[in-house]
């Protein structure tokens, strides 16, 4: 499914949560904060590469680099590979990248 998205299907739903799901806390809320469209993959069976940017919260608890599981109430359930990208506003920042 993740090779179908495109960033069209995330500009909707700019400034909303995604919940991430880990063991033994609660969830973390992420904002989705900004949808940038990196342009069209050239190649056979490219598709359009773009990235997402979210913001979390302060917390001594945060997302390593890896695959997690995020929720939203409208998408569903997707698994991205996030990766943290520092701080602005006194939030952690994190991005995934589709190409």
């Amino acid at each position: 499914m993740l090779d179908k998205l495109t960033s069209s299907n995330f500009t909707p739903h700019l400034h909303e949560i995604f919940r991430v799901s880990l063991n033994g806390i609660e969830p973390i809320e992420l904002e989705l904060t900004q949808v940038t469209d990196g342009g069209r993959e050239h190649g056979p069976g490219a598709g359009t590469s773009f990235s997402l940017i979210f913001r979390g919260p302060l917390s001594p608890q945060y997302l390593v680099q890896q695959i997690h599981h995020l929720e939203h109430e409208k998408m569903g359930a997707l698994d991205l590979f996030l990766v943290p990208i520092g701080f602005e506003e006194g939030c952690m920042q994190y991005e995934a990248i589709f190409n």
